[in-house]
């Protein structure tokens, strides 16, 4: 790993993982593709005002919510205060993306899942003097949240879309001209967010198209399965992906890819597969 560059998009734990590549004679490069303010910001205040009722509206919000708490730890912590809330769902999406997280649904909308079917559907649960946290769909939901706190709650949006994506891009624009100019030898993705969060900052700049180019001619890190098919579904082909999904197997595997022949400069490529490599252990 002497002397290569490796560019680590981790934000939580992102200097620890520096280090850990520094040790090994590489050169890590920061670029954080997660700003955990809001969702921590989210949760704090959950634990100390529990919501008492919680309205998903849509998949992709849904999934936005869990991605952005992966990619933070904090998901355990996000089932269990869902565990002690009335959950209630608009829809088929959201259900399914409910159902992959085995959170309880104990609310319904039924069909043609509109803001009118989801008020009828709780239109029997007192209100009066509860906390409840909706998931945006799109623009605020005005006969939402009007309906809501007529009825005496509280109400509190939250808005999945692009909430976890760094106030300062700058980072990740200077890894894009890095990229750019063949000066990094691998990329470590530890989360499927930090993979969109990338793609969507390079289509700002128009540079979106021929980023998957990029990135296959370099060792790129994956964490795991999830991380593995949010890398695919943008044309990126992981080098190797870490067993079991942790921190130590994956410099491992890191160090391994880099020792190969095979990776040869700054944007050289690499056919590294399989395993990360026994040894370090996990953090």
């Amino acid at each position: 790993m002497k002397s290569k560059v490796v560019a680590i998009l981790e934000t939580r734990t992102g200097e620890h993982l520096g280090e850990l590549v520094a040790r090994r004679g590489a050169i890590p490069m920061l670029a954080p593709a997660l700003d955990p303010a809001a969702v921590t910001a989210l949760l704090e205040e959950w634990r100390a005002h529990p919501f008492k009722m919680v309205i998903f509206q849509t998949g992709v919000g849904t999934r936005g919510l869990f991605q952005a708490t992966d990619a933070l730890g904090t998901t355990v912590e996000l089932l269990d205060l869902l565990s002690h809330a009335r959950v209630v769902v608009r829809g088929p999406k959201p259900t399914g993306e409910l159902n992959s997280r085995g959170v309880r649904m104990d609310v319904r909308a039924p069909t043609p899942f509109t803001t009118d079917t989801v008020l009828a559907a709780i239109a029997d649960i007192p209100l009066e003097g509860t906390r409840v946290l909706v998931q945006r769909y799109g623009a605020t939901n005005a006969q939402l949240i009007k309906a809501l706190e007529a009825r005496g709650a509280t109400v509190q949006e939250i808005a999945t879309y692009r909430w976890a994506l760094p106030r300062d891009i700058q980072p990740l624009t200077a890894l894009l001209d890095a990229l750019a100019a063949g000066k990094v030898h691998a990329v470590v993705f530890t989360s499927a967010v930090q993979v969109q969060h990338l793609f969507e900052v390079a289509a700002t700049q128009q540079r979106a198209l021929g980023l998957p180019g990029l990135l296959n001619g370099l060792i790129i890190a994956s964490i795991g399965p999830v991380c593995s098919r949010a890398l695919a579904a943008h044309g990126v082909t992981p080098s190797f992906e870490a067993s079991p999904p942790k921190l130590g197997p994956l410099v491992a595997g890191l160090e391994t890819a880099l020792a190969a022949p095979a990776s040869g400069e700054a944007g050289g490529g690499s056919s590294v597969a399989g395993e990360a490599a026994p040894g370090l252990g996990s953090d």
